[in-house]
């Protein structure tokens, strides 16, 4: 089987997700993905290649590296990653869920902020117009 395996060097890796070599190590001193090594060099397979494309849609969406650590596990379950779909599912519903709460509280200092600034606004206006005033009579 061996022999019909892929591998990907860390360019490959690199250049395929837009990733640095860099981002690649650390990963793998996360142990979320785990290259086979001939003397130095990594080589990838596609099992890192899933793994990597799971790790950078968790981070897109703000998954922590535990969340993302705990989703990747249950891949190994052995039911068709059936509980790691159902897992992921679920952290992805209560994901939305707070980030509508924090749409919702953005949503509200931004409007308490255009109002602050309304406010300061008309302040502005009536300061230069007595200042105007003062300096035609003067």
């Amino acid at each position: 089987m061996d022999a019909e395996r892929r591998y990907y060097s860390i360019g490959e890796m690199c250049d395929a997700f837009g990733v640095t070599a860099r981002a690649l190590r650390f990963y793998e001193d996360e142990e979320l993905i785990s290259p086979e090594r001939r003397g130095t060099t990594r080589l990838y397979t596609d099992r890192d290649r899933a793994r990597l494309t799971w790790i950078l849609r968790g981070k897109s969406v703000g998954f922590s590296l535990n969340d993302i650590r705990e989703l990747l596990d249950l891949y190994d379950v052995g039911d068709q990653q059936h509980t790691q779909m159902l897992a992921t599912r679920d952290r992805c519903r209560a994901r939305v869920e707070a980030l509508h709460r924090q749409k919702t509280d953005i949503d509200a200092t931004i409007a308490e902020l255009e109002e602050f600034c309304g406010f300061l606004d008309e302040r502005l206006k009536k300061d230069r117009e007595n200042a105007d005033l003062h300096s035609a009579r003067a």
